[in-house]
């Protein structure tokens, strides 16, 4: 099979490897396609405590595709099912996953991308956000996370002020349904102005999703007394400082909403199934870059740089 083999700091090969063999319990995928997450970004930038070359087909971890075999005692899938799958080397034309780390697709998806991990994510955070009907919501940062949050949020009943860098990300940000949103570029003029469009009570509910420092310190600024501040974006490039004496003094509850747990993922992905079935979230917009495994260095490129646009990226296969 063909598989993505980041060699080195920003270079890449497609290269000829072995077909995996399922082990019992497990399952082998044939990939129609999987989502580039900023997370590879790091992989693909390089950091002192990354070897190289990686394996291959890593750190492709948001594939979907048909079962084409089955490992000893799986009976939950079948050869032909159509599933997402929480798997880690998904950069390629084949990839394993554990049985019970796959979801089926319903007949309702066929033909359509369903980057699982992101869209359970996505799910995840909502649950832990506890997101109500008549609360005022800010969601910081709109990629594809925070666009999908919009459309959660909104879709409870919430008043949605979404706060973002790009022009484009603001304008997706209003297709989604947001009320209300702020370009983000002054942290008191921000702070003023969510101020003035809440008479003074800040919201209920903050949602960050950038995984920087300076938005997540805006994010407290945002949240009423008694509000939850959830960390939804991934802070992954060292320590953070924030300010402990506000988020004390105005009593914040304050959510880590990332998962570790596989089925907690899974939990997410059969809830994001259900979501795109029903109408609640409608990622197919978002999905605004498609490469083949042949130009996946363009991918990673474009993922780190964001030209006007970006949204969420997908290799096809």
């Amino acid at each position: 099979m063909n598989a993505a083999v980041i060699t080195a700091p920003k270079q890449v090969e497609v290269k000829e490897v072995a077909l995996p063999e399922p082990s019992a319990g497990q399952v082998r995928i044939r990939l129609q396609g999987c989502g580039l997450c900023a997370s590879n970004i790091p992989v693909w930038e390089g950091r002192e405590w990354f070897s190289y070359p990686v394996e291959a087909g890593n750190p492709g971890h948001e594939g979907w595709g048909l079962v084409d075999a089955v490992g000893d005692g799986v009976t939950a899938v079948k050869v032909g099912d159509r599933v997402a799958a929480l798997s880690y080397n998904a950069y390629a034309e084949y990839d394993l996953a554990d049985a019970d780390k796959v979801v089926k697709l319903p007949e309702s998806l066929a033909g359509k991308p369903f980057p699982g991990e992101p869209l359970g994510c996505a799910m995840n955070i909502f649950q832990r956000s506890d997101i109500r009907a008549g609360q005022t919501v800010a969601i910081l940062g709109v990629g594809f996370l925070g666009a999908l949050l919009v459309q959660l949020a909104k879709n409870a009943g919430a008043r949605v002020i979404a706060v973002s860098q790009r022009e484009f990300s603001l304008q997706m940000a209003k297709e989604c349904g947001a009320d209300e949103v702020i370009r983000m570029d002054d942290h008191y003029k921000i702070i003023e102005k969510v101020k003035e469009l809440t008479n003074g009570n800040f919201c209920e509910r903050v949602v960050e999703c950038t995984g920087k420092e300076w938005p997540l310190n805006l994010a407290g600024e945002l949240a009423a007394e008694r509000g939850r501040l959830i960390i939804a974006g991934f802070h992954q490039d060292g320590m953070r400082q924030v300010n402990i004496q506000l988020w004390n003094w105005r009593g914040l509850d304050v959510i880590n909403a990332h998962e570790r747990d596989p089925q907690e993922y899974i939990k997410g992905i059969k809830a994001a199934v259900s979501a795109v079935e029903d109408g609640r979230i409608n990622p197919e917009p978002l999905y605004t870059h498609t490469y083949t495994l042949g130009n996946i260095a363009k991918a990673f490129d474009n993922l780190t740089n964001r030209p006007d646009g970006f949204v969420k990226a997908l290799i096809t296969y």
